[in-house]
């Protein structure tokens, strides 16, 4: 089984505070992760360990068969897909842009694009738009869109480089209910098109029926890890949240609800 990411005794300090300590975690072929924690958990550090971004203290990490440390990390990154709610920050820059021209800016990784753009350029973007359902807002400008479509362009953006990991770094934040529903039907979509997805949330009915399995990280350690039936347990989302969780399942999405409103000591 093809390996697309693998960590082995990684820990990350930082003026002499732990932020990862010991991970030990791989992520194979045709499985789709999502990692869950409470704000200070290790999230972002991890996924910016994943992208070349943070080097760990310690340990050992390779992506998609790159060995950091012998690996051209910008050529690497070129493979990885990211969506974040961070991105808004460029809203300034990209206000003035199309719908398409965003699109096909992820096939050079700029804000903006620089480079000759091809008519197969210009029907991928076309094909993007369909994936996500989203053909409705062809020739729009990106400045007139409600925030829920500019993080649907922002995540065909992330899909114009074919990346063979998509990293959604809490892509739903801010978003309706509606609007909420209708990105992870585009991420279901796109799991269907054979990408790998690395998903960050804080919200466990969020975790789809296509995501495979689960990492549990609480003060930079891992809770548990592993297939989402076998990990999303009373005892380890309670752990992991330091509140008494009970966990319920429909439509093969997993609830949670309070039993009690004291916090676990």
């Amino acid at each position: 089984m093809k390996n697309i990411i693998n960590m082995k005794n990684v820990s990350l300090l930082k003026q002499n505070r732990v932020i990862l300590q010991n991970i030990n975690w791989e992520m194979n072929e045709k499985e789709q992760w999502v990692i869950l924690g409470l704000n200070g958990s290790g999230k972002t550090s991890l996924l910016n360990i994943v992208t070349g971004y943070q080097f760990p203290s310690k340990g050992d990490v390779s992506v998609l068969g790159n060995l950091f440390g012998k690996t051209n990390l910008p050529e690497l990154r070129k493979q990885i897909g990211f969506v974040s709610s961070s991105l808004d920050r460029f809203n300034q820059t990209l206000r003035f842009e199309t719908v398409e021209d965003i699109i096909i800016s992820g096939k050079f990784a700029s804000i903006g694009i620089y480079e000759q753009v091809t008519s197969d350029d210009r029907k991928k973007a076309k094909q993007i738009l369909s994936l996500l359902r989203i053909n409705h807002l062809e020739g729009e400008v990106y400045d007139t869109l409600s925030q829920g479509e500019k993080r649907k362009v922002l995540l065909g953006r992330a899909l114009m480089a074919n990346p063979q990991l998509l990293i959604l770094d809490e892509p739903t934040l801010g978003l309706d209910l509606l609007t909420r529903e209708e990105l992870l039907s585009s991420i279901k979509n796109i799991i269907n098109q054979q990408c790998h997805v690395l998903f960050v949330t804080h919200y466990i009915e969020e975790i789809i029926p296509e995501i495979t399995h689960i990492l549990l990280l609480k003060d930079g350690k891992i809770v548990a890890k592993g297939r989402k039936e076998e990990v999303l347990t009373d005892k380890n989302l309670s752990k992991t949240f330091q509140l008494p969780l009970k966990v319920h399942w429909q439509n093969e999405r997993p609830f949670v609800s309070i039993q009690s409103h004291h916090a676990l000591t």
